[in-house]
């Protein structure tokens, strides 16, 4: 392992541990049927390329995918009903997987390029300014994965009334590309919350405390993951109003 300054290749416990978490991820998604075969092994090498640069990354992926597993499955009856392209688990196919992790790699390769694996805390006044904004950027890109999901799984099903269209606002009928509701914003919130709260916890458990004292509060963190999740499903409807079809006939 070699240690230099703010620059740390990772041990051998760390290689280790990142080519066995994201196999332990990838068995569990498929025996669940949360993943397919091809979701399964994109999700091999995400996971390890987010599990190497950072095990704060580890964390934050592990809570997404645990979290938005669940989310996936609420109420999957009354989605039947309303969702065209339903799949029983959700079984998420590898251009799933890239789009929702492959972000938070390109950031996780960039803090690599700055640290290594090194464990640092957030701080945008100090030396460490680069390595502080791809470690958010990386934790808010996951964060925005799971607020999206968050929003689409639950929204879709949650409450009684119909959403708003978010271009048009006005009412459409659920499931329609594009429609936002209360429940499904909210719901997106609390997607990303949970990924910059397992981010934060494992800064907690990871850092030490000398590293926590000198640096500025942390949990601020878990604000951006909120606010993250919060845009990741907006950008999604916006994207879905204007380049997605909803309808019953193609033609």
């Amino acid at each position: 392992m070699f240690f230099f300054l703010d620059f740390q290749s990772p041990s051998t416990w760390h290689w280790a541990f990142s080519f066995v978490a994201p196999v332990g991820i990838a068995l569990h998604g498929l025996r669940k049927k949360k993943l397919d075969q091809s979701g399964a092994t994109m999700g091999l090498f995400v996971g390890f390329i987010l599990t190497v640069s950072c095990v704060r990354f580890f964390a934050s992926l592990l809570a997404f995918f645990l979290a938005a597993s669940k989310a996936t499955v609420y109420r999957s009856e009354a989605k039947k009903k309303v969702e065209a392209d339903f799949k029983e688990g959700g079984q998420r196919n590898w251009v799933q997987v890239v789009s929702n992790g492959g972000p938070a790699c390109v950031f996780a390769i960039l803090y690599m390029w700055e640290v290594g694996s090194l464990d640092v805390p957030v701080n945008f006044n100090s030396r460490l300014y680069s390595a502080s904004w791809y470690a958010v950027a990386t934790m808010a890109c996951l964060a925005s994965a799971s607020g999206d999901t968050f929003a689409s799984s639950i929204g879709v099903v949650a409450g009684n009334s119909d959403p708003f269209h978010v271009l048009k606002l006005s009412r459409v009928p659920r499931g329609t590309n594009g429609g936002v509701s209360f429940y499904g914003t909210l719901s997106s919130i609390i997607g990303g919350f949970i990924v910059g709260f397992a981010f934060y916890v494992c800064e907690l458990l990871l850092l030490y405390s000398e590293d926590l004292l000198e640096a500025p509060p942390q949990w601020p963190v878990i604000l951006y993951g909120g606010l993250a999740g919060f845009l990741g499903s907006m950008i999604d409807s916006v994207l879905g109003a204007s380049l997605q079809f909803s309808g019953d006939n193609l033609n």
